[in-house]
C-alpha cells in the first residue's frame, strides 16, 4: 500500500486513509446518503413510536387494555406489512429504480401515518399500521442499496451504517416525541401521526436527486449515470469505475429474467444469499426490536410503573443506540464486516444473561420478601434490570445493528442484487414479526427472565453463525465481493463460465 506523507503533519497516513478523507469531504456524496437514509428515519421512527403509544392506547381503549394480543398485534402489524413491502421491494427496485421506489414508500408511508392518528377504534389504527409498514418495508431494503450503489467501496460500508444511525436516530427522536406528548390531550394520536413529517419531506427532497449511478448505467442510461459518477469519483476512479460496469453490464445481459428460484440454483448466490438472510434473521432472532419496541413495558417489568419514567429511561436506551451505531459508522470499514459482528454478539451474550439474571432474582421466594427490605431488594434489581438494556444496546448497534445491512447491500452481483436484497430484509421482518408478536405471550408464560435467558441461546447460534458462514468484505468492490463468493463456492482458479453452468444444474 502506498504511504503518503501529508505537509504539516507528523503522521503518515495511506493512500486508502486519504481516499477516504477525500469521499467523506465530498458534499455531494453525503447529501446522496442522508436524503436517503430518511427511509432509515422512518423505519427507526415507527420502531420506536409505538412502545411508547402503546401505554396511551391501553388507557384510551380498554379492549386493548385487556388483551395481549390486541396489543401485539398492534404492534406488529406493521411488520406483517413490512414483509409484504420488502418482499415486494425487490421488483419494483429493479424495475422502476431506485429513486421512484422510494417515492412510492413515502406515499404509502405518510397515508398510513395519517391513518393511524385519526383512527375512531384500534381495528382501523390496525389497518394504518398495516400500511406504515409496507413503507418501511419497501424502505428498509431500498436505502441501503441506494446508498452502497452510490458509495465508493473504501467508505461504503460506513455510509450505509449511516443509514443505521438514522433509524437509531429515528428511535432516539420517536422517545423524545413520546416524552414531550405525554402530558398532551390525544397523546398516542401525535406521537403517530407526526411519523408523516419525515416521509413527506424525503419525498421532495427526493425529486431533486438522481437515481442509482449502477442502476443507471445497467438498467436504463450510461451517459446519465457517468453524469452521476463524475460527482462521486475523481477522473483516475471513475475510469475503474467504469471498466468495473462496463464488465458487470456483459453480465447482467448474459442474467437476464432472474427469477426466484434461480437464486437457489445458482451455487455462489445460494450461499451468499444464505450469509446474507442469515444476518438478518439473527439480528432479529437475538431480540434488538423487541427491546425496542417494548423497552418502557420491559421498564415497567423491572418496577418502575411510571408511564413517563418508564419513557424517559427508554430515551437513554435508544440515545444509547444511536451513539453505539456512530461507532460502527467509525469502526466498520477499519475494523471490518465479521469481526465487528462477532465482538458485538459476544456482548449481547452478556448483557442478556445479566437481564435474565435481574428479573430471576426479583422472582425468587424470599430473597426480596422481607418487608424491610422488599423495596429496595425489588428496586435495585430493577436497575440491574436496566443496565442490563443499556449493556445489551451498547453491544448490538456498533455490530448487529450495521454489518446486517451493510453486507447484505454488497454481497450479491447486480442481476440478483434487488430481489437478494429484497428476499433477505422479507426474512429480517418475518423474524421481526414472529420476536414482536411471542414477545408478551412467552414472558408471560415462562416468566422474564426465562425469556432473556431463551434470547442469550439465540445469539450464541448467531455467533456461530457469523463465524462459519459470513466472509469478510471490507473495502472490496462488487466485483470483488462476487469473486470471492466463487472461489468459495468452486475454489479457487475455477472458469467463470464453469461456475454459473454447474451451478445452474445444481
Amino acid at each position: 500500500m502506498t504511504i503518503i506523507s501529508m505537509p504539516g503533519s507528523s503522521g503518515m497516513l495511506d493512500s486508502r486513509s486519504i481516499r477516504e478523507v477525500s469521499y467523506f469531504s465530498n458534499w455531494y456524496v453525503i447529501g446522496l446518503t442522508l436524503t436517503a437514509g430518511i427511509g432509515g428515519l422512518l423505519f427507526g421512527y415507527d420502531t420506536g413510536v409505538i412502545s411508547g403509544a402503546l401505554l396511551y392506547i391501553r388507557d384510551d381503549f380498554q379492549v386493548v387494555n385487556d388483551s395481549e394480543f390486541l396489543q401485539e398485534t398492534i404492534v406488529s402489524m406493521a411488520l406483517l406489512g413490512a414483509i409484504f413491502g420488502a418482499a415486494s421491494g425487490g421488483w419494483t427496485n429493479d424495475v422502476y429504480g431506485r429513486k421512484k421506489t422510494t417515492l412510492l414508500a413515502d406515499v404509502v408511508f405518510a397515508v398510513g401515518s395519517i391513518v393511524m392518528c385519526a383512527a375512531p377504534n384500534p381495528y382501523v389504527l390496525i389497518f394504518g399500521r398495516f400500511l406504515v409498514g409496507l413503507g418501511v418495508g419497501v424502505a428498509s431494503m431500498t436505502a441501503p442499496m441506494y446508498i452502497a450503489e452510490a458509495s465508493p467501496s473504501e467508505i461504503r460500508g460506513g455510509l450505509v451504517a449511516t443509514n443505521v444511525l438514522m433509524i437509531t436516530g429515528g428511535q432516539f427522536l420517536s422517545y423524545l416525541v413520546n416524552l414531550g406528548f405525554t402530558e398532551v390531550p390525544g397523546t398516542w394520536r401525535w406521537m403517530l401521526g407526526m411519523a408523516a413529517l419525515p416521509a413527506i419531506i424525503q419525498f421532495f427532497l427526493m425529486l431533486f436527486l438522481p437515481e442509482s449511478p449502477r442502476w443507471l448505467y445497467l438498467k436504463k442510461d450510461k451517459s446519465e449515470a457517468i453524469k452521476v459518477l463524475e460527482k462521486i469519483y475523481g477522473p483516475v476512479r471513475l475510469e475503474e469505475e467504469l471498466d468495473q460496469l462496463s464488465v458487470a453490464s456483459e453480465e447482467e445481459a448474459r442474467s437476464n429474467n432472474i427469477r426466484f428460484l434461480d437464486v437457489f440454483r445458482t451455487k455462489e448466490i445460494r450461499i451468499a444469499f444464505l450469509a446474507g438472510a442469515g444476518l438478518q434473521a439473527f439480528q432479529q432472532l437475538t431480540g434488538i426490536n423487541t427491546v425496542m419496541y417494548y423497552s418502557p413495558t420491559i421498564v415497567q417489568m423491572a418496577g418502575f410503573h411510571s408511564n413517563k419514567l418508564a419513557i424517559l429511561l427508554s430515551l437513554i436506551v435508544a440515545a444509547l443506540n444511536a451513539a453505539g451505531t456512530v461507532v460502527g459508522i467509525y469502526l466498520i470499514d477499519r475494523f471490518g464486516r465479521r469481526h465487528l459482528a462477532l465482538t458485538s454478539l459476544s456482548g449481547v451474550i452478556i448483557a442478556l444473561c445479566i437481564l435474565s439474571g435481574a428479573f430471576y432474582a426479583q422472582s425468587l421466594p424470599g430473597l426480596c420478601d422481607s418487608y424491610i427490605l422488599h423495596n429496595s431488594c425489588k428496586i435495585g434489581f430493577g436497575w440491574l434490570a436496566v443496565a442490563g438494556l443499556a449493556l445489551y444496546i451498547t453491544f448490538f448497534s456498533p455490530g448487529m445493528g450495521c454489518v446486517p445491512w451493510a453486507v447484505n447491500s454488497e454481497i450479491y452481483p447486480e442481476a440478483y442484487r434487488g430481489l437478494c436484497g429484497g428476499m433477505s430484509a422479507t426474512v429480517n421482518w418475518i423474524s421481526n414479526l414472529i420476536m414482536s408478536l411471542t414477545f408478551l405471550s412467552v414472558a408471560t408464560a415462562v416468566g422474564t427472565g426465562t425469556t432473556f435467558l431463551i434470547l442469550a441461546g439465540l445469539a450464541v447460534a448467531g455467533f456461530a453463525f457469523v463465524a462459519i458462514f459470513v466472509p469478510e468484505t471490507k473495502g472490496m468492490s462488487f466485483e470483488q465481493v462476487e469473486r470471492l463468493w466463487k472461489e468459495r463456492a468452486w475454489g479457487k482458479g475455477s472458469d467463470t463460465q464453469g461456475f454459473l453452468e454447474e451451478g445452474n444444474e445444481s
